[in-house]
């Protein structure tokens, strides 16, 4: 858990800092950063999700 609470914090240290170089705006770059997070996460759930119904490697009793 501790090495995915990391990561996360490393991703959105390092997209703001893009952000904020790109923009030159604080506020911009934290935007840019938390809406990249939030769609990041949202995509992982559904590809997970949709990985779930598929039967590959699955032996079914």
């Amino acid at each position: 858990m501790a090495k995915a609470v990391t990561w996360q914090l490393l991703g959105l240290a390092t997209t703001t800092l893009i952000g904020w170089l790109i923009t030159g705006s604080a506020a911009a770059s934290a935007g840019l950063a938390a809406s990249s997070a939030a769609v990041g996460f949202a995509c992982y759930v559904l590809h997970e999700r949709l990985w779930h119904v598929v039967p590959w490697g699955i032996r079914r009793r």
